[in-house]
């Protein structure tokens, strides 16, 4: 088994080697970075007097990596202070601090001599009980380590990372043949537990298994679009979101990718398998092999199949016409088919819609997914043991809302198959046999559990002991209320947890209820409250387009009642006798900050995305968020002769701004966590790391929060903060209607016209939140900037 991974090694600082390395300091792992030795001395180096034996010339490589990563948007750094946990070095000078490391990764180019040459160097220098691993994507595990010893090869397999690591969720583990099978486990939960990833285990064949399936489907859609005569939007329009699939959908991920890459990915498979049919569709289309030529390799380069255009009034993005192979601008595509997927809700039923509506679009759907499924089953005990690894590989690594065989199942397998072989599609075997025997789906739900096709029964899968599921609690009777906005749900142990699940999980009056109820249900029979959900993000906000058409009507009182609920319903949370903890994830912005701000602990996702954002809408914080940020500040500034003000400008910065955090971390640094708050590498494990808080909290004798005396700046620290406002207007950086808005939060924040140091409740500063709400809601271009999000979903600048 691997001992506990407290040391790294990554070999190789390119794209991915770096980013590999961002991500194990992400999870608080020390890294070696190595690199080559340059070949030489640039200008600059050389006008510094700089030698070929120095330090700064021999890790250059490294060391620029590291220094790229903290520039890299989106960044592969939680926060940028964690690049100091990354040590640059060099292949020639560093190689023995490689005894040092836990686990050593090879990122270096696919090339497997190259591969091969490396690690005859490493194995001298590894430790007994280090495990070795290759993010190759797809060179043979066994060929890399045929020359190495039995130890070696007994601690070495792959672990393909995909790109960027800190987003992707996928982590492929390729066992070679002779990798002990405790390492592949004890790295499997290595990577869920530490590294957050979804793991699945693929078997040593070219590119694994989502790059398999993956480059399959995206070769066979080219080929179907070439001989059917589809545009590039057009078949964009069909792969992405209507079938359950990416806004980058084909040609825009083809483009983020690379065509360069993609090529060298499917050749890989091309040179590798020997079946004529397959090799067939891995010979890289004349068309790619053009653009190729061309240097038309997709965004790198700046333009593959779209290419931004500048004109006179802004820039466009236009689509390659593969006719003329020249550039024109879009056509938006129209269809029965697609306007059925539009108006389906999940991608089980958008893909029905889309198959279903009898056009052109839905005739290229069914010939592009029949391949997809046939060729993904035909695979099944060659790239993977189980259905489940390739459904999950799919999912993690291409983002695809259902693998194939849950679209299979999603579209009706028996029908489906019945289909294929009237149109004389190949079927493979195992599937024929599963239907004969009775079977109408590949998964089944049975008894709260779920189940899945496995050599000729159902297979119970295995769910994580850390992951908790309110869909399965839910189907399972564990729901104790429930309405249109919200549900609490029973998670064991005597903690509830709160869920929303309103469009959006936009906080209305139903939330608030349910928020309400929720407390009175846990006061009687539980011990703590979690706020939590497994949506795609926990909160954007409250219900905006209430709250515009109420002020377009004028209807002040039905305003100010709104906003009267939503901060006494926040109070009593905070006040609440039993522990509430916050366990926020992904996008939690507005009104969803403010559900988690009164919280007594906040555990987030990693990637949380945490802002109040109020002021891109022309508003101010009023559910309590501008009162926090200045009970926090005053609290910061706790010795009554202690300045308040710089704590305070950061708090008028960070909501004038509406500035978001980059992850959890980020969140601490905005003053928007607190130091008692925690953060989860592994989304999956959120609720129960939540659960684990409360319990923690109640068993140790929780005791509620007392109403709080907050110290505030007064008119002069108002005036302070308008001044900092008034001083960016004047730069041009922000416009009057954000000077006008600046004065309503600096307004609250200080506390009003009081002297300076005067202590209020924590009431009165809700009143000044609320009194400036309402008066920022008559103005017309609040109204305005509200009506632009609703309609265009970014911020109006007025």
């Amino acid at each position: 088994m691997i001992k506990d991974i407290r040391k790294a090694a990554v070999i190789g600082s390119g794209v991915m080697g770096s980013a590999i390395a961002a991500h194990l300091a992400n999870a608080g792992i020390e890294c070696l970075l190595l690199d080559l030795v340059p070949a030489r001395l640039t200008e600059e180096e050389a006008a510094r007097g700089l030698g070929t034996d120095h330090p700064a010339f021999r890790n250059r490589l490294a060391v620029q990596a590291v220094e790229r990563l903290k520039r890299t948007n989106p960044p592969p750094l939680y926060d940028e202070a964690f690049a100091a946990r990354i040590r640059p070095g060099n292949l020639e000078d560093h190689l023995p601090q490689l005894a040092e490391a836990d686990w050593i990764v090879e990122a270096v180019v696919e090339n497997l001599e190259a591969k091969k040459a490396l690690f005859a160097r490493i194995e001298p220098f590894r430790k007994p009980d280090a495990v070795v691993s290759s993010n190759t994507s797809g060179i043979s595990i066994d060929a890399m380590a045929a020359d190495c010893g039995p130890e070696f090869r007994k601690h070495f397999l792959g672990t393909h990372f995909f790109n960027p690591p800190r987003y992707m969720k996928l982590l492929e583990i390729v066992p070679g043949a002779d990798t002990d099978p405790d390492i592949v486990r004890s790295l499997k939960r290595f990577g869920e537990n530490r590294l957050g990833k979804g793991v699945v285990l693929a078997k040593d064949t070219p590119n694994f298994i989502a790059n398999r399936i993956g480059t399959y489907g995206l070769l066979v859609t080219l080929r179907e679009m070439q001989e059917h005569g589809f545009t590039v939007e057009e078949v964009d329009a069909v792969t992405g979101p209507a079938l359950g699939r990416p806004k980058s959908a084909t040609f825009r991920t083809l483009d983020l990718v690379g065509l360069d890459t993609f090529a060298h990915v499917a050749r890989n498979v091309y040179d590798r398998v020997t079946d004529e049919a397959e090799k067939a569709v891995f010979d890289v289309p004349e068309l790619v092999r053009t653009m190729v030529e061309r240097g038309w390799i997709g965004e790198k380069a700046g333009q593959g199949f779209y290419r931004k255009i500048k004109g006179a009034t802004g820039s466009e993005i236009w689509s390659l016409d593969l006719a003329s192979l020249e550039y024109r601008p879009q056509k938006k595509p129209a269809s029965g088919a697609l306007e059925a997927a539009k108006l389906a809700k999940g991608a089980r039923e958008k893909t029905k819609a889309l198959l279903g509506a009898g056009d052109r679009y839905s005739a290229f759907t069914w010939r592009l997914l029949k391949q997809v499924l046939v060729y993904s089953a035909e695979k099944l005990g060659e790239i993977a043991d189980s259905i489940r690894e390739i459904d999950d590989a799919m999912r993690w690594g291409f983002n695809w809302e259902l693998g194939p065989f849950e679209t299979w199942d999603a579209i009706g397998l028996v029908p489906s198959v019945q289909r294929m072989e009237a149109e004389g599609t190949a079927v493979p075997e195992w599937v024929k046999a599963w239907i004969a025997a009775g079977h109408t789906s590949f998964y089944r739900k049975r008894d709260g559990a779920l189940f899945y096709a496995s050599q000729g029964d159902y297979k119970r899968l295995e769910a994580l002991p850390e992951a908790i599921s309110l869909a399965a609690l839910k189907e399972e009777g564990k729901t104790v209320r429930s309405n249109a906005g919200a549900s609490l749900v029973d998670i064991g142990d005597g903690i509830a947890c709160l869920e929303f699940h309103s469009p959006n999980n936009a906080i209305g009056a139903d939330i608030l209820t349910m928020i309400g109820q929720s407390l009175e249900e846990v006061r009687r029979n539980y011990d703590g409250l979690v706020i939590a959900n497994q949506a795609r993000n926990f909160c954007v906000g409250a219900n905006l387009m209430i709250l515009l058409m109420e002020a377009q009507d004028e209807e002040w009182d039905e305003i100010d009642g709104i906003i009267r609920l939503f901060q006494d319903t926040m109070y009593r949370l905070k006040r609440f006798e039993k522990p509430v903890v916050a366990a926020p994830h992904r996008m939690t912005l507005g009104g969803g900050v403010e559900a988690c701000l009164p919280a007594d602990r906040i555990v987030a996702s990693a990637e949380t995305y945490f802002g109040l954002v109020e002021v891109g809408v022309g508003l101010i914080p009023a559910g309590g968020g501008c009162k926090e940020m200045a009970l926090r500040a005053s609290k910061l500034a706790d010795h009554p002769e202690a300045d308040l003000l710089p704590y305070l400008a950061q708090a008028f910065e960070t909501i004038g701004m509406a500035k978001v955090s980059s992850s959890a971390h980020d969140a601490f640094k905005l003053g928007l966590f607190r130091p008692g708050d925690r953060v989860v590498v592994n989304q999956d494990y959120l609720i129960h790391e939540a659960k684990k808080t409360a319990l923690g909290l109640a068993q140790g004798g929780y005791e509620p929060v007392p109403e709080a005396r907050i110290r505030v700046a007064g008119a002069e620290g108002k005036a302070a903060l308008k001044l900092a406002a008034y001083g960016m207007k004047e730069g041009g950086h922000i416009s009057d209607h954000d000077y006008l808005i600046a004065g309503k939060l600096a307004h609250v924040l200080s506390g009003g016209d009081v002297p300076a140091g005067s202590l209020v409740t924590e009431r009165y500063l809700l009143d000044l939140e609320r009194e400036a709400f309402l008066s920022l809601c008559g103005e017309p271009k609040t109204q305005a900037r509200m009506q632009h999000m609703l309609a265009k979903g970014k911020a109006l600048r007025n």
